[in-house]
C-alpha cells in the first residue's frame, strides 16, 4: 500500500439482516487530504463512518490503518489507534450535564493520565483553537448557540492531537455564514496540524471550498472519488443530478463568482 494512503477500506460488506448496505466497497484516504463524503439518503454514509471507527462490525471485507488491519489488532492496539482519532457527531453528541471545559476534557480523562491543572490547561488550548473565547469553558452546552455547540464539539475531537478528523455533517443547521465560518476553521486546522478530515456532508458549498476529493456511495459501493472538477464531468446519473442540480449550479456559480 502506498505511504499516502492513511485509511484504506477494501471489499467492505455491511448489512442489517438481509438488507445490504454495502458490497464490495473500496476506498483510500490518503494522508492530509480533506475527503468529502456524499451519497442519497439509505446509501450507508454513518454506517461507513461507524465501521472505520469501529463502532459497526463489518459482515464482510478489510479495514486498514497506516497499512495494519483492523481485524489482526488485539483490543488494546485499537484502543490506541482510536486515540488518534478525532470525531465530530452530527449534532455534537456533548454531554449537556457538564461544562464546555469539562466536556473538551473528557477524551484527556479517559485516554491519558495527567494533573488535572494541565488537562484544563489543554483543553483550554483546544477550545482556543476552535475560534471560541476562553470564558465559554465555564458555561454548558443548553447556553449556547448551535454553532458554538459545533465549535465545542470540534475542540474535544481535537483534544488528543487526533492524526484524522472524521466530521458527520458538520455544518448541518448553521446559516450560510456561520457554515462558511466553519469550513474555514477546518479548512485552516488541517492546513496548520497537518490533519487528514473525512466529512460527510450535503453542503454543497462545504464540498465547492476545502475538500481535495469527494467520495460518492451509490449502489453499495464507491461509485466515484475525485476532485470536484472530475466529478462534474462524470455521467453517473446520481452525481450528474446532485451536482448539476439547482444547488449544485447555485453553488458552482458562488465559487466561480
Amino acid at each position: 500500500m502506498s505511504d499516502d494512503i492513511l485509511i484504506s477500506v477494501r471489499g467492505l460488506r455491511t448489512a442489517f439482516g438481509r438488507h445490504v448496505v454495502h458490497e464490495n466497497l473500496d476506498l483510500d484516504i490518503r494522508r492530509g487530504e480533506i475527503m468529502g463524503l456524499v451519497g442519497g439518503s439509505g446509501t450507508g454514509k454513518t454506517v461507513l463512518l461507524n465501521s472505520i471507527l469501529g463502532l459497526k462490525e463489518p459482515d464482510g471485507g478489510d479495514i486498514l490503518f497506516n497499512g495494519r488491519r483492523f481485524s489482526q489488532m488485539t483490543a488494546l492496539e485499537r484502543l490506541k489507534v482510536n486515540s488518534r482519532w478525532g470525531v465530530l457527531f452530527q449534532n455534537g453528541a456533548l454531554f449537556t450535564s457538564l461544562t464546555v471545559l469539562e466536556n473538551v476534557m473528557a477524551p484527556l480523562r479517559e485516554h491519558i493520565d495527567m494533573p488535572p491543572a494541565l488537562m484544563e490547561e489543554i483543553a483550554g488550548m483546544k477550545i482556543g483553537l476552535s475560534g471560541l473565547a476562553p470564558d465559554v469553558g465555564d458555561r454548558y452546552p443548553s447556553e449556547l448557540s448551535g454553532g458554538m455547540r459545533k465549535r465545542v464539539a470540534l475542540a474535544r475531537a481535537l483534544a488528543l492531537d487526533p492524526e484524522i478528523l472524521f466530521l458527520d455533517e458538520p455544518t448541518a443547521g448553521l446559516d450560510p455564514i456561520g457554515a462558511a465560518a466553519f469550513d474555514s476553521l477546518i479548512l485552516e486546522l488541517s492546513q496548520a496540524l497537518g490533519l487528514t478530515v473525512l466529512m460527510i456532508t450535503h453542503d454543497l458549498d462545504s464540498l465547492h471550498a476545502i475538500c481535495d476529493r469527494v467520495a460518492v456511495l451509490a449502489d453499495k459501493r464507491v461509485a466515484a472519488v475525485a476532485p470536484i472538477e472530475a466529478l462534474l464531468r462524470n455521467p453517473h446519473p446520481w452525481i450528474q443530478e446532485y451536482f448539476h442540480g439547482p444547488r449544485g449550479r447555485a453553488a458552482l456559480a458562488g465559487k466561480e463568482s
